[in-house]
């Protein structure tokens, strides 16, 4: 079943990581932070110039360019292995989403809206969850339910 809906679910994370981002910017000013749980959690609106952490501000081609390249190698390499294990393609579903959705945002503004923040950590939005929680179930995959090191270890039966 999630085989079939694999471009819905990406569609899914990417339209609510849009539509939160369009609330955050229409309902608050750049910097402005609501108290969630105070001290610890709040919603700050952010425009993060930069990758992660805001590594590479300044360098809007190349964070341009880069994540395009990768979302479409996902993309491929999603489709070559259609018929992995569920965590293969929740992974895959969830970068490919991600990337998508902070592309989006980045060639639409120049910057990537981000909002949720806890006050220990660099500010993030949905699209760098799916892409961190897709990682996590990549991981898993890897260590978990890949069957390809398996099958390159066995050694064919002897004929004698």
């Amino acid at each position: 079943m999630m085989k079939k809906l694999r471009y819905v679910i990406i569609a899914a994370i990417i339209a609510v990581d849009y539509l939160l981002k369009v609330h955050i910017r229409e309902t608050m000013y750049v910097g402005q932070s609501n108290p969630v749980i105070e001290g610890i959690f709040s919603i700050t609106y952010v425009q993060n110039r930069g990758a992660a952490f805001s590594i590479f501000e300044g360098k809007e081609v190349l964070l341009m360019i880069f994540p395009a390249i990768a979302v479409m190698i996902a993309v491929w390499y999603m489709e070559r292995h259609k018929n992995e294990h569920w965590t293969f393609l929740a992974a895959m579903e969830m970068i490919i989403a991600g990337g998508l959705g902070n592309l989006i945002d980045r060639i639409a503004r120049g910057f990537v809206t981000d909002m949720f923040d806890f006050h220990f950590w660099p500010v993030f939005n949905i699209a760098d969850i799916a892409i961190v929680v897709g990682c996590g179930f990549l991981i898993l995959f890897m260590f978990m339910f890949d069957e390809s090191d398996k099958k390159e270890k066995q050694v064919p039966a002897d004929n004698a």
